[in-house]
């Protein structure tokens, strides 16, 4: 296991690397912590963290609201939980998202921890704070930004993952690529998602320097006032469609991303476009979606990006190098119209 603290704002984060879900007795006590994790995760690997405390709630991105977390809360109060318990989210990003907000509002803040079990959680939602639910089709538009104690990575819970969750991941570390990592788009074009599933050292790399990106981004701009917004590319519109048609994150932000690439082209002079739509299909995920254009664009404009009449837009210069535009929603609903 191989620890390393990273300082944000207002705390620190351990992050365990090559690390195994069965050390988590070395990081947290028995006594002290309740697990929150969904049915799937718990049907998988319940007995590596048999002894703790545990709530276990319905596994899907339509039950990430607030009736599953007063849920959660009152078992909490069952439980007899307290301004000492840890609460540690092992699952996706769903859980990950709702453990954190929890932990932010119960009792005015207790500690929590993650152990992400997904690839999409690993190399972004477990990561920089960011915890919160849905309301209705509107993706995350409650919540807070508080940091966890610790995160603890251990690859091989990614064994059981279907090729969707597969890619759903590869959606994330295509954006980070993207935005900040041209070097990191060379390894994804020269490998393939077989790769990454059949070489656990590959697959370790790629997580671990995804986090050190992120991590990095986030530490620059804790509560996105500037840099961070770079994270956000693809997310624009993937958000728009996500809930309204139920697909993956990765999906969503996949069709985000490449017409963000033609947004690029056509507002920045951007000529890589065919190489970013390459790379996400080479990953198995979708470039393009039989959206309702009009619907996409009325929820669009409840994006927590909108400042009055503009959205902050993610759009890329060159493949490793994204860029934070102010464009007018009228603009924005033009381009949209035109795809």
């Amino acid at each position: 296991m191989k620890k390393q603290t990273f300082q944000f704002t207002t705390a620190s984060v351990d992050y365990y690397f090559d690390a195994s879900i069965q050390q988590l007795k070395e990081i947290v006590t028995l006594d002290n912590t309740i697990i929150i994790t969904d049915e799937t995760i718990d049907a998988l690997h319940h007995a590596k963290y048999a002894g703790f405390k545990k709530i276990v709630v319905p596994s899907g991105e339509q039950h990430k609201n607030q009736p599953t977390v007063d849920g959660i809360i009152n078992q909490l109060i069952a439980l007899e939980a307290d301004r000492k318990t840890t609460l540690v989210g092992i699952g996706g990003g769903v859980v990950t998202d709702m453990t954190g907000y929890v932990a932010s509002i119960y009792m005015r803040g207790i500690a929590f921890g993650f152990v992400p079990t997904t690839l999409l959680a690993m190399v972004d939602a477990s990561i920089g704070g960011k915890n919160g639910i849905d309301v209705g089709i509107y993706k995350n538009m409650v919540g807070i930004i508080r940091q966890p104690k610790f995160l603890l990575y251990d690859v091989s819970l990614l064994s059981t993952l279907t090729d969707a969750d597969w890619s759903n991941g590869f959606a994330e570390i295509i954006k980070h690529a993207c935005i900040k990592d041209a070097a990191m788009f060379d390894i994804l074009k020269a490998n393939t998602l077989a790769n990454f599933q059949q070489d656990k050292t590959l697959l370790a790399e790629i997580v671990e320097r995804n986090a050190r990106l992120k991590t990095t981004v986030v530490q620059h701009d804790e509560f996105e006032q500037g840099e961070r917004k770079l994270l956000n590319f693809g997310h624009t519109l993937g958000h728009a469609i996500e809930n309204e048609y139920q697909l993956y994150h990765g999906q969503a932000v996949a069709i985000g991303m490449a017409y963000a690439s033609l947004m690029s082209s056509q507002l920045l002079g951007f000529q890589q476009t065919e190489e970013v739509t390459t790379v996400l299909a080479n990953y198995g995920l979708p470039t393009s979606y039989p959206f309702d254009k009009a619907k996409a664009i009325v929820t669009l404009k409840m994006d927590k990006k909108r400042e009055q009449n503009t959205i902050n837009y993610i759009l890329l210069e060159a493949i490793g190098k994204g860029v934070i535009r102010q464009i007018p929603i009228i603009e924005i609903e033009n381009i949209i119209q035109a795809f």
